[in-house]
């Protein structure tokens, strides 16, 4: 099934598909913040990257997001004239599984906006997108992480043995967090304040 939900809006964010313009500001973002996302991320051994590898890869995004293959979202200060971070509803998982994937400009941590932003995907995947599990991993040397799906009641499932491999070759064991549907009808989660518009930007009634 497609997405329904092409742009959120939250208190401080602006979370939305990325379109070819954003290009740009993606490349800003990721090359801030090089050095904080080399042991994470493993994509950030590629980086930095020429601007037109950038608006490719942000094309790819847009047209996986309308095909339903995968779903990616900027996450943008509310002018939209910056690039907090990136994220996204991963459909890796199969049939009414997303997993959500985060991570932020190393100018914007601990300001709360990863939290922020999750609560909104979580929220949007339940309750719009109609999912009935959700899933969170993070490396688990990663504290910062890990402590969002924590304090927002995902369940610690497990470890993941040498679950992934860093941008510096290292292996790293993964957390795998999750939250069920039936879970989150019972958490405060439920009532996270939003706005989530449509592809023609047309609100999404709640």
């Amino acid at each position: 099934m497609l997405a329904k939900a092409y742009k959120i809006e939250t208190e401080r964010l602006i979370i939305r598909c990325y379109q070819p313009k954003d290009a740009v500001l993606l490349k800003k973002s990721v090359d801030e913040s090089i050095y904080h996302l080399l042991p994470w991320m493993p994509w950030a051994k590629h980086t930095p990257e020429p601007l037109q590898t950038s608006i490719e890869k942000v094309r790819r995004w847009r047209g996986q997001f309308d095909l339903g293959e995968d779903y990616i979202f900027g996450i943008f200060n509310k002018e939209e004239s910056v690039l907090i971070g990136s994220t996204g509803l991963h459909t890796r998982l199969g049939k009414g599984a997303r997993e959500i994937g985060y991570w932020l400009n190393v100018n914007y941590l601990k300001k709360g906006y990863a939290l922020e932003a999750v609560k909104a995907l979580t929220k949007v995947g339940f309750d719009i997108e109609q999912l009935e599990r959700i899933e969170i991993r993070c490396t688990l040397d990663n504290v910062q992480s890990q402590n969002i799906p924590e304090r927002l009641g995902y369940l610690d499932e497990g470890v993941l043995v040498d679950g992934v491999t860093n941008a510096y070759g290292t292996t790293k064991n993964v957390m795998i967090w999750t939250m069920y549907k039936n879970e989150y009808e019972a958490s405060a989660l439920k009532s996270f304040p939003l706005k989530a518009f449509t592809i023609v930007d047309k609100p999404i009634k709640i």
